[in-house]
């Protein structure tokens, strides 16, 4: 496991900075961001993303299946003095919840998810008409699309492109470098979505919900100049034309949405 993963205060300010400097510039391009625009984010681990969204009056609910991350990040917001609401809880089990967004994030977390058309039409559900989704996810054949990051075992954590093995194989190697059963079923579960770009836009198409305002493919990860300082970097035209090219080098793929407004809507 890496270092960010064990220290979760590090992890919290690390995600906070690069929404800061990232995720924030690139919505605001297609929303503006006012005291009033109410933030939920999906699988929101410990806070960070949704920090500097709180920090400057808007409205934040973090949803996380995760009792300890939730945890955190509301110790995280009250340290800091920062207001933002926190509910552990699978998102397919939240019921009789009406509010609805003007700013849906859901960052690195459709990945782990089998039933992609569920989220997103449950997704559409909390989005207000006029709302944006914002979604970034490693595509499946980048060198760590399969979050082998979070393994335990320093050598293990840090060798790309490994997911790839086919299922057998992947699974013995991760008990051989003594991989716990827990860590071995979330790599495994990730494996079976096998994410890439072109799932994830039949998904889109499948469900007839969302137009994409904007797609950005990212040769280099913007989180990564907080983790590595490397500057972050756009593909170019030609990898991002290529469907077996632009999965294996990008790093993180970005995706706007909105509605797709009815005429009743109109």
């Amino acid at each position: 496991m890496q270092k960010r993963h064990r220290n979760r205060s590090m992890y919290f300010h690390e995600l906070a900075e690069t929404s800061t400097k990232y995720f924030i510039p690139y919505i605001t391009q297609f929303k503006q961001l006012s005291n009033e625009c109410r933030i939920l984010e999906i699988g929101c681990g410990d806070g960070g993303n949704l920090f500097p969204f709180a920090k400057i009056g808007c409205y934040t609910l973090g949803i996380d299946i995760s009792k300890e991350r939730i945890s955190d990040a509301q110790r995280f917001f009250k340290d800091y003095k920062v207001k933002g609401d926190f509910i552990a809880t699978d998102i397919f089990l939240l019921k009789n919840y009406t509010t609805r967004f003007d700013i849906i994030i859901c960052h690195d977390v459709i990945e782990h998810i089998s039933n992609k058309q569920r989220l997103m039409s449950l997704l559409g559900e909390f989005l207000s008409n006029d709302g944006i989704i914002f979604i970034s996810f490693p595509p499946w054949q980048m060198p760590f699309g399969g979050h082998q990051q979070i393994c335990q075992n320093k050598i293990l954590s840090h060798l790309p492109f490994v997911h790839l093995l086919p299922k057998l194989l992947y699974r013995l190697l991760l008990k051989l470098f003594g991989e716990n059963d827990g860590c071995i079923k979330e790599l495994l579960s990730i494996k079976e979505t096998k994410t890439t770009i072109e799932l994830f836009e039949r998904v889109l198409k499948s469900i007839r919900k969302f137009n994409i305002v904007d797609r950005t493919l990212w040769l280099v990860n913007p989180h990564y100049e907080q983790k590595f300082h490397l500057n972050p970097l756009r593909q170019w035209t030609l990898l991002s034309d290529i469907p077996l090219l632009r999965n294996v080098y990008t790093t993180s793929v970005w995706y706007l949405l909105n509605h797709k407004l009815t005429s009743k809507q109109k």
